[in-house]
């Protein structure tokens, strides 16, 4: 029997505040920092998940849709899209908040590819997701076709 895990068991908020050594010279988020933020969070949720040490096979897109700035606070909440043989897709949803404004804004998306691993190093079966509300279950069919075209990229660069 394959283990299954709901979506929301492994789910990861996490908080950061922007100060100045994560900035540029405008005052807005480095992208460097937002991405190892990004991959931190779902580093987080896909060891979560598959409860053992995953790597980051690849990031697919990182959308940059708002500048974030000094000061604001930024929520990273990551998901597990989809699980495969050994490899996860998550879904990585940043926004930014001004505590003075009461403004929150989302400002990012990202996909990463994820492999769990044993203390060898070697790729383990992945836990596979149940999807339950249709926004988990639309992300669940997403991940597939995004896999697809990873996949066929590859094979182009191949």
């Amino acid at each position: 029997m394959v283990r299954c895990k709901k979506v929301t068991d492994s789910m990861i908020t996490m908080t950061e505040m922007v100060l100045p050594n994560h900035t540029n010279p405008l005052g807005n988020l480095l992208g460097g920092q937002l991405m190892l933020w990004i991959d931190i969070c779902a580093a987080l949720c896909s060891a979560k998940h598959s409860e053992n040490v995953c790597v980051t096979a690849s990031v697919d897109k990182i959308d940059f849709h708002h500048p974030i700035k000094l000061g604001e606070v930024v929520t990273l909440v990551a998901s597990v899209n989809r699980a495969f043989k050994t490899s996860l897709e998550v879904g990585v949803k940043v926004y930014a908040e001004s505590f003075t404004g009461g403004s929150k804004i989302h400002t990012n998306t990202a996909y990463l590819t994820f492999v769990a691993i044993d203390r060898n190093g070697k790729p383990v079966p992945a836990l596979q997701v149940e999807p339950e509300s249709e926004d988990e279950k639309r992300r669940f069919e997403e991940a597939a076709e995004r896999r697809q075209i990873r996949l066929n990229q590859r094979k182009d660069i191949s």
